[in-house]
């Protein structure tokens, strides 16, 4: 043992003297094969012993001088080049054994060094099989014959027939198998039976055609979608990897270069009084105005003319973007902003930036439960008051202002005049109004000046002073509120308002008077603010005079009594025509006026009352999306017949079925006013007033549903949509019209409220809030918020296109319908005559 031993350390002691065995360098290729010796297929190895243990060839071990022959695979000596790399024993014929048909090798130990080392590699399936099993010499195929010869001598011994005999059936378990595997019927059969009139065999059939998208659930398309109750387990497995560091050399050489004088003047040159005046009166002077004088003019009538800062660079590399180039990042994070007090475990539900203070933003959180799980949960909410926070984008840290709310909140809105009143929708149908006046000026210290600098508060953490509490100022009672969630609140326009006989009246005043609210529970309510005397005080003091009016004798002095007062002027049912049926809306945007009476005129409440006088070719339509996802376009005008207020919408209300679930977005186009958006369910669709065949433009299903969208507010063709993945898809219409154009990812849970705005730096931003509670503050590129050349008309052109396409295909189907009614009557007619002949 100990000379197999010394014969093996001798082997590989010359294995690693000889040249042969030196492992070439990758530009060599050096042919390590036995070619010369006429055995091409056999090339000579070096097996260390830690090579020889990982394979199991251990010498005088696993292999021996009578079992020489080792098999090994081809993916172990792989691994084994990826692992260790040039490190490895197979490297020097890597290129052998990858180009190697098989999947095993043949390794043999070479214990005489018949061919320079201890091992040696078989690269041929053909010179395998001779190694393993050798051809058979000549005198053994001879005694294979013989015995061959001898066999068939013995089977040719004739032997008498035996008839086979009849046994009995011995049962083994079969019939169990083959009972469990026969399909048999368990459920009963439905039987139908269709019969038919006798008088109507024979008579002709006529097929007609309908449209899809006027009866709702006639057509269901099922897109395929990633479910995420189920996922794919990643296996771990640990594998070694050493790192091999590439050398490089350079060198460099710094360019020389002349010397040379060189002067800066540091301080200005001043001339005296009586040099100046030399230099004033002077022929030289005069004679060089006298030569640009015509110069001077002409540039600036060309001034006056064009715009000589007009970036020509500029426009050139927006058509270029437009037409190919593509930002790395469409939407880049500016600032998050969470509170682990107020939206934990709650989810989103409204987002409001200031229409006055820049970088102020407000949210609303609730929790994510439905209506009836809150009712249920009621006791254990009040763990958790529910309030609107107040965010500055200058310190995410802590919330500016804090708004209290008797409920959670799921819609609120700033007065479009007074964005210091404020309207929210809770969840239980009551509506609140707040008053920040008081606060104002602490919202407008949070703003960084010109210069970039942060509030004090910002610089010195510990000067901050506690979020002040405000409390609401009105809130509706419940008996005269919603029966379901306030689902989306819009201010009347500061010119006119509503009375409680349905006519339109002008307010002198210009004070945001009215809103309205919608809800699931098919109502749309028309809301005015508390009115008193004193106009020039701030909606919380009006209040108080107010409830000082209403007080009873001998009561306490409260606040609530205003909840006895605050009724909602109107209120509107969706009814669907025909059936006693109601829509359960959960959007509504109303009809933009446009009017430009202003009135520097103070006048108290009561004389703004007796004032009032009705506008006529006032537009009251409104569009209204339900929950079963159908769009409502109505009239909400009340008119008097017979002395009794009855709603237009009764008499003409058109329903379009394109949405599948409820409609989340319903929002008017801040270019085109006429033209509205819709999302819901995993469809949007754009709408124009006044087209009563349908939706101008409707998207296909996707593979995510649509959770949330807004306009872009300064590209007429661009607009967002948030899915519930936690992405967010951006369509520009420009682009294309079947898919997004582009989506970028924000959230791992589904986004719920979108909202652009505008910094005074013309710097773009999107607020996105997501399921968690999250609100996350995303700068827009330059590509998505600079509008493009005649973009404006070129988004209107497409528009018009679309509703003239529609109107053609709606002729071509009404005239169709006609011909099919035509031959019908016909057929109908002769058929009558068959049976009077």
């Amino acid at each position: 043992m100990s000379q197999a031993k010394a014969k093996k350390q001798k082997g590989e002691n010359k294995a690693k003297k000889s040249p042969k065995g030196k492992v070439p360098d990758e530009k060599d290729e050096v042919d390590l094969s036995m070619a010369v010796k006429g055995h091409p297929e056999i090339f000579p190895l070096v097996l260390t012993t830690q090579t020889q243990a990982i394979f199991n060839c251990r010498v005088d071990e696993d292999v021996t001088e009578e079992n020489c022959f080792k098999i090994i695979k081809k993916e172990d000596i792989i691994q084994d080049l990826k692992r260790r790399a040039k490190i490895s024993d197979f490297y020097p014929i890597k290129n052998v054994i990858l180009e190697y048909p098989g999947e095993e090798l043949l390794v043999v130990l070479d214990a005489n060094f018949q061919y320079g080392q201890n091992f040696y590699l078989v690269a041929s399936e053909e010179a395998k099989k001779n190694l393993l099993k050798p051809p058979e010499t000549a005198e053994e195929k001879q005694e294979e014959i013989k015995e061959e010869v001898e066999n068939t001598v013995e089977t040719l011994e004739i032997q008498p027939y035996r008839p086979p005999v009849q046994k009995p059936w011995v049962s083994l378990g079969s019939e169990k198998e083959v009972e469990e595997e026969s399909v048999k019927d368990t459920v009963t059969k439905i039987k139908y039976m269709i019969s038919r009139v006798r008088r109507k065999f024979g008579a002709p059939i006529t097929f007609t055609d309908n449209n899809a998208s006027d009866v709702k659930d006639s057509y269901v398309e099922c897109t395929s979608y990633q479910d995420k109750t189920f996922s794919i387990k990643m296996l771990e497995k640990d594998v070694g990897i050493q790192m091999v560091p590439k050398v490089r050399e350079s060198s460099t050489q710094t360019k020389w270069t002349y010397p040379k004088n060189a002067a800066t003047q540091y301080f200005p040159r001043e001339l005296s009084d009586g040099e100046k005046e030399d230099y004033l009166s002077s022929e030289k002077l005069k004679e060089f105005l006298t030569s640009v004088h015509l110069r001077m003019e002409i540039a600036l009538q060309q001034n006056e003319i064009m715009n000589p800062f007009f970036d020509d660079w500029k426009a050139l590399a927006e058509d270029e973007s437009s037409s190919g180039g593509k930002p790395e990042v469409y939407l880049q994070a500016y600032q998050s902003f969470t509170d682990l007090r107020y939206p934990k475990d709650r989810t989103i539900s409204c987002v409001c930036w200031h229409p006055n203070i820049d970088g102020v933003i407000a949210v609303s959180a609730r929790q994510r439960v439905s209506y009836e799980e809150h009712i249920n949960l009621s006791d254990k909410s009040l763990l958790q008051q529910p309030a609107i926070l107040f965010w500055s984008v200058s310190d995410p840290i802590q919330p500016q202002l804090l708004l209290e709310c008797p409920e959670d909140i799921y819609c609120f809105q700033f007065s479009p005049s007074d964005p210091n009143i404020i309207a929210g929708g809770c969840i239980n149908g009551q509506v609140v109004l707040w008053d920040i006046s008081e606060h104002e000026d602490k919202l407008q210290n949070t703003k960084t000046d010109a210069d970039g600098n942060k509030p004090p508060a910002m610089k010195d953490p510990q000067s901050r002073t506690e979020t002040p509490l405000v409390k609401h100022c009105a809130d509706s009672p419940i008996e005269h509120a919603h029966k379901k969630p306030v689902t989306d609140i819009i201010w009347l326009l500061n010119y006119f308002e509503d009375n409680q006989t349905g006519a339109d009246s002008e307010n002198k005043a210009e004070m945001p008077m009215q809103f309205a609210t919608c809800s699931p529970d098919c109502s749309i309510l028309f809301w005015d603010i508390p009115d008193t005397k004193l106009s020039g005080q701030p909606l919380s003091k009006k209040v108080t005079e107010m409830n000082m009016f209403y007080k009873p004798r001998g009561g306490p002095d409260t606040s609530k009594h205003l909840d006895l007062s605050w009724k909602p002027l109107i209120k509107i049912n969706l009814c669907k025509s025909g059936i006693n049926q109601e829509y359960g809306s959960t959007r509504i945007i109303l009809r933009v006026l446009h009017c430009n009476f202003k009135s520097s005129e103070r006048v108290s409440a009561r004389e703004r009352r007796r004032s009032l006088k009705g506008i006529k070719d006032i537009s009251t339509d409104f569009f209204v999306g339900t929950e079963d996802g159908e769009i409502v376009y109505s009239d909400w005008k009340i008119e008097i017949e017979n002395d009794l207020p009855i709603p237009v919408n009764k008499k003409h209300t058109q329903k379009y079925t394109v949405h599948t679930e409820t409609i989340n977005t319903l929002q008017r186009s801040p270019f085109f006013k006429d033209i509205v958006l819709s999302i819901g369910g995993r469809k949007f669709a754009i709408w124009k007033e006044k087209v009563t065949y349908g939706a101008i433009l409707q998207s296909s299903c996707s593979s995510g549903r649509y959770t949330a969208g807004r306009w872009s507010l300064t590209r007429p063709g661009v607009f967002f949509i948030g899915r519930d993945d936690g992405n967010v898809d951006i369509w520009d219409l420009l682009k294309k019209t079947h898919e997004p154009s582009y989506f970028q990812n924000i959230s791992k849970s589904k986004i719920t409220f979108i909202s652009p705005w505008i910094a005074p730096s013309k710097q773009h931003f999107l607020a996105v809030s997501d399921d968690l509670g999250v609100l996350h503050v995303l700068e827009i590129c330059q590509a998505l918020s600079d509008p493009l050349m005649n973009e404006h008309d070129s988004v209107l052109d497409y528009f018009e296109r679309e509703v003239k396409y529609l109107k053609y295909c709606e002729q071509e189907f009404q005239e169709y319908q006609d011909l099919q009614g035509k031959t019908e009557q016909k057929s109908i007619w002769k058929h009558k005559g068959r049976k009077q002949v």
